[in-house]
């Protein structure tokens, strides 16, 4: 299958009413959200997704209803991941028979592995997998750091490209060198922050959290970048370190990064903010913060958001 994956593809976040219940109204108006704001693609139930936090039950249900909603505008990648190889194929099937359009692989997590037996894991999943994919960088989280080699059998295996999410600049340029003569092969970059710097060194784009928040500031960033506009790069970066400083870091805790970015949507009135157990929602003085850092972004980088009433 040709699928071509390039710009801003959002980690979608996932709406809920409690760690059992989607907040649907909220899904259908995040998804509005997004593709109104011109992005390339969705990502669901990825890292700020909180996929591997959810019962199966609500991860079909997620699935079903945005690839129902998106109806093929845009592509729809899966993050299928799953401790068990079975249960990995299972939730890819059921993507597929909804009409996502890729699967998104990292390394199976808990148990260490090496190199040789990734490229293993690969060889056989590839083999059954219903779906094309994407190969997904985590390290922090999944134990593994992605090697050259391993995403070189990857490719070979059929892969359409790799998110990195490694925070490694120098990983990253080293993945478009290597797959420079392959343009089929997407590099894309999970940092968003190192956006422009991926495209403007031949890379595709970026799996931008902060799109769920303001997507059309990415898009615009992309598009700076693809133009090689390095005064508009610039100035819209501005708009990223403040993001960064004002609404990711509002708080020191691990999970701040999910709970944030849920935060900031619904105070734009888009979604529920609660987020998966262990974790738990920012409120008082942390969500005060982030209404104001919101409103302030809102103001300077002139984006019009759709009003919404959960």
């Amino acid at each position: 299958m040709t699928l071509s994956l390039k710009g801003i593809i959002p980690p979608v976040i996932t709406p809920l009413i409690n760690n059992r219940e989607l907040d649907t109204k909220g899904l259908t108006q995040l998804i509005r959200h997004l593709i109104d704001g011109g992005v390339h693609g969705l990502f669901v139930l990825g890292t700020t997704g909180e996929g591997p936090g959810l019962g199966y039950k609500i991860r079909k249900e997620l699935i079903k209803r945005v690839c129902d909603q998106v109806d093929h505008q845009i592509p729809v990648l899966v993050g299928v991941t799953d401790t068990s190889f079975e249960n990995t194929l299972s939730i890819a099937e059921y993507a597929r028979e909804q009409g996502a359009d890729a699967a998104v692989i990292a390394p199976p997590y808990y148990f260490p592995i090496s190199d040789g037996e990734m490229m293993g894991y690969i060889e056989h999943l590839s083999d059954a997998l219903p779906l094309p994919f994407v190969m997904y960088n985590m390290p922090s989280h999944t134990k593994m750091h992605l090697s050259l080699s391993v995403i070189e059998r990857c490719r070979e295996l059929g892969a359409l490209g790799i998110k990195d999410s490694s925070g490694d600049a120098a990983y990253c340029y080293s993945l478009i060198d290597k797959f420079k003569d392959y343009p089929e092969f997407s590099v894309i970059t999970g940092t968003e922050l190192y956006l422009p710097e991926t495209v403007l060194y031949g890379g595709h784009g970026a799996v931008a959290g902060g799109a769920n928040i303001f997507p059309r500031l990415f898009v615009a960033l992309y598009d700076a970048a693809v133009n090689h506009d390095l005064d508009t790069i610039n100035t819209l970066r501005e708009h990223l370190i403040k993001i960064e400083n004002t609404i990711y870091n509002v708080d020191q805790n691990p999970s701040r990064y999910i709970k944030s970015i849920k935060c900031a949507v619904s105070v734009l009135g888009i979604c529920n903010d609660y987020v998966v157990h262990p974790h738990r929602k920012f409120t008082g003085l942390q969500r005060q913060q982030i209404e104001i850092a919101v409103k302030t972004l809102l103001d300077e980088i002139k984006i019009t958001v759709r009003p919404c009433n959960l």
